[in-house]
């Protein structure tokens, strides 16, 4: 029998690489998505995506969305009870997943706390991406023609001028030598419109770029 997989799902890079990796393993099935949506906005949280945009990708995957509600500028704990929540859903919508994988790549402390929010919960997390170089990783990615666009820069990072620009081998090159490839330390954030992937691309353009609390450039995408 097939391991049920449920995959936290940011609608990024990293999120796309980790499906992909599952999907090519015969011994698992991923059987939904699980992603946080800040309900005044109705936008992915942190990522500043549109409901509209991470719908179209879910249709194009061919996989259901358990959404974890957000309130915006929630607390840890108003977050960890969201989370828990979300995972009641799983449980009841898709009785056989027994694992949560996520897309991180090497913080040692983000990978504690999704293992410690899982402690009891019936679900073993999993993390198909885990000690990848993230140059080896950025490469992958868009050699194997994923297309994405940067959707949100944290500027004390990362220059504002990077918001909106293709996630190509051209920004891999402008990167500053202290921004992690893959923006694992939160430099950035990414949204893919196509790859490998997806049944059909999400068509989506760059629209504008705003600048919030002083320090975040989001690109806002719009779909078409």
């Amino acid at each position: 029998m097939l391991e049920s997989i449920v995959l936290s799902w940011s609608g990024g890079k990293d999120s796309s690489l980790a499906l992909q990796m599952l999907r090519a393993d015969p011994t698992v099935e991923v059987v939904a998505l699980l992603t946080s949506v800040t309900a005044a906005y109705e936008r992915v949280s942190i990522h500043g995506v549109r409901r509209v945009l991470l719908e179209a990708q879910a249709a194009s995957l061919g996989l259901p969305l358990v959404e974890i509600r957000l309130q915006p500028a929630c607390s840890n704990a108003d977050y960890e009870a969201a989370f828990q929540q979300g995972l009641a859903t799983i449980r009841e919508r898709f009785p056989a997943a027994t694992e949560i994988a996520f897309g991180d790549l090497f913080l040692q402390d983000v990978r504690a706390y999704r293992e410690q929010a899982l402690v009891g919960s019936g679900f073993t997390p999993r993390f198909p991406l885990w000690g990848t170089p993230t140059a080896a990783l950025a490469e992958r990615f868009v050699g194997d023609g994923f297309v994405a666009h940067l959707v949100c820069v944290d500027t004390q990072q990362l220059d504002a001028s990077f918001a909106g620009r293709r996630y190509d081998d051209a920004l891999l090159a402008d990167l500053p030598p202290a921004v992690d490839p893959c923006g694992e330390r939160g430099e950035f954030h990414t949204f893919v419109s196509d790859g490998p992937i997806f049944a059909q691309p999400i068509a989506c353009d760059v629209g504008p770029v705003v600048l919030r609390d002083e320090r975040f450039a989001f690109c806002d995408l719009l779909a078409r």
